[in-house]
């Protein structure tokens, strides 16, 4: 049985979940609405403010869905009360972010500005001009999105200069040596 299926989802106060038929699941809090189809063969039991995600049976298919299932619905409903966020930060010589209206103007070595639009239902937030703070309710926009801006210039493991996210450590390499004489 998976551990993490089992789990019972506790619906905070000011969250309201509806399941639709074929399990299309809205879900509406104070950081927004999400809306997201899950799999139609997995069961969804609504009881007061309490869910529980149970499989038909113990077939290779539903048992790889169970624990999926539940990890999905969990995160619709704490990105829509708490919002999920990922933090980057840009290091190197004259490398620096700033917010210019609804874009991400960042300066990382290039002979041109680096221009990222804001899409809609992800908040950005530069703090410092180092530093690059991602939000919104939906956890796989919010990854998607600060991978795409990491993608722009990746840290390098000689110097370190790059963007990269907080937690994320780079395995550093040492440099050339000098000749011997």
């Amino acid at each position: 049985m998976s551990r993490i299926g089992r789990m019972p989802i506790t619906v905070p106060a000011g969250v309201e979940v509806t399941i639709a038929e074929n399990n299309v699941v809205t879900v509406k809090g104070p950081k927004g609405t999400l809306t997201q189809a899950l799999r139609p063969e997995m069961i969804l039991e609504q009881e007061g403010n309490v869910i529980h995600v149970k499989r038909p049976s113990d077939d290779k298919l539903h048992c790889a869905l169970h624990g999926m299932t539940r990890a999905l619905l969990h995160n619709m409903v704490v990105g829509v009360s708490e919002g999920f966020k990922k933090e980057l930060e840009v290091n190197g010589i004259g490398y620096r972010a700033a917010k210019e209206g609804k874009n991400l103007v960042m300066n990382l070595g290039y002979s041109h500005q680096v221009i990222v639009p804001e899409i809609d239902g992800i908040t950005i937030d530069v703090p410092t001009q180092n530093k690059i703070v991602i939000s919104g309710p939906d956890k796989q926009k919010v990854g998607q999105f600060a991978a795409e801006v990491r993608e722009k210039r990746p840290p390098e493991p000689y110097k370190g200069k790059g963007i990269k996210y907080v937690d994320e450590v780079i395995r550093r390499k040492v440099g050339k040596t000098g000749a011997k004489k």
